[in-house]
């Protein structure tokens, strides 16, 4: 025997304080009965008040919120085996770790733009959010790289999230090409459905065969949604020093400062030709709610299915017992019936 919801049995504390309740009632009632004159005098005058009642109604009473706390707190008995089949999606999200992620035009804040898509993915590796769905992420900048494989664990991708920054990929730039390509690699090649890419990224693209690799990308079934972050009209790239303190902002060969502009037009073309759609990141994400909403519709495959042991409930037992003290509870009179001298009628 276990409770699925112990906490439920607290309930058996209302027991005490009903019980003193009930014998206040009716300690309370005979102290009012008892200004008019002896009790044992009062019983006999008006027949019928009987406490005996009173005070049995009250036990069933009692008895049936035990038996209701256990019902509550959900017995089980005995167990089975049985199949259970998950079914979902495979999720890649790429996260640009570029130099240009480092510019400090999101809002509120400022803070910098990886800072905010580190952020969103965090919401969105969440079992509230994926409800099943496999998840990897992928670092990308002059080059792409898988930082966490397809998987089921999001406590492991949460891990992952974590570790990625501007240091992991030692290759300035940014290569959208590759991290699309690393990506059709990370899936299943035998399937052409069941595929998201979700990249977060300024969309500044250093590659010429971007849409190339998009429309390969929808050849193998992947649908990418691109989220926008940062600003179209350009913000320069900060420079930190190994304290973390800001020293400068980067430029180029001619001395003057680099301005880093987010690409939605690139990044629409790439959604847009493999199915998928493109959003500006918002300080109320509500970017993601519309992306989910998209997804949670789309066909999911089975995942996996495997043999867990189930506990059969066995709550109906006290809950019927609760019942039926309930209702003695109900039809029990409070007074006793007499029948009258010389009543003779049927």
């Amino acid at each position: 025997m276990r409770f699925f919801t112990p906490i439920y049995l607290l309930g058996l504390l209302l027991i005490p304080i009903l019980g003193f309740f009930f014998w206040w009632a009716i300690a309370r009632r005979k102290k009012l009965l008892a200004r008019f004159g002896e009790i044992p005098l009062i019983m006999k005058v008006s027949q019928g008040i009987s406490f005996r009642r009173l005070g049995s109604k009250a036990v069933l009473v009692l008895i049936a919120v035990v038996f209701l706390a256990l019902a509550s707190a959900r017995p089980q008995l005995g167990t089975h085996r049985e199949m259970v089949k998950r079914q979902g999606l495979d999720i890649i999200i790429g996260v640009d770790v570029s130099a240009s992620m480092a510019s400090l035009d999101v809002q509120p804040g400022p803070i910098s733009r990886l800072e905010k898509a580190k952020q969103q993915v965090r919401s969105i590796i969440d079992p509230q959010w994926l409800k099943g769905d496999r998840v990897g992420i992928m670092a990308f900048a002059g080059v792409a790289f898988v930082q966490c494989p397809l998987t089921l664990d999001y406590a492991a991708a949460r891990m992952f999230l974590d570790a990625v920054d501007f240091d992991l990929i030692p290759v300035p730039g940014t290569n959208l090409t590759d991290a699309i390509n690393k990506s059709i690699e990370a899936y299943n090649r035998e399937e052409k459905k069941h595929k998201i890419l979700i990249l977060l990224t300024d969309g500044e693209n250093h590659e010429d065969d971007v849409l190339d690799a998009a429309r390969k990308a929808r050849e193998e079934g992947i649908k990418i949604y691109a989220i926008g972050i940062g600003n179209p009209a350009g913000e320069p790239i900060p420079i930190y020093n190994q304290r973390g303190e800001k020293v400068g902002f980067k430029k180029d060969d001619s001395g003057q400062v680099v301005i880093s502009r987010l690409d939605e037009k690139t990044l629409t073309q790439i959604a847009m030709i493999t199915g998928g759609k493109y959003y500006r990141a918002s300080p109320s994400d509500l970017e993601l709610t519309k992306i989910y909403d998209n997804i949670s519709s789309l066909e999911k495959k089975e995942l996996e299915g495997r043999l867990v042991l189930r506990y059969d409930d066995r709550y109906q037992w006290p809950l019927a017992v609760a019942l039926v003290f309930i209702i003695w509870e109900g039809v029990l009179p409070e007074r006793l019936r007499f029948k009258r001298r010389g009543d003779n009628s049927r």
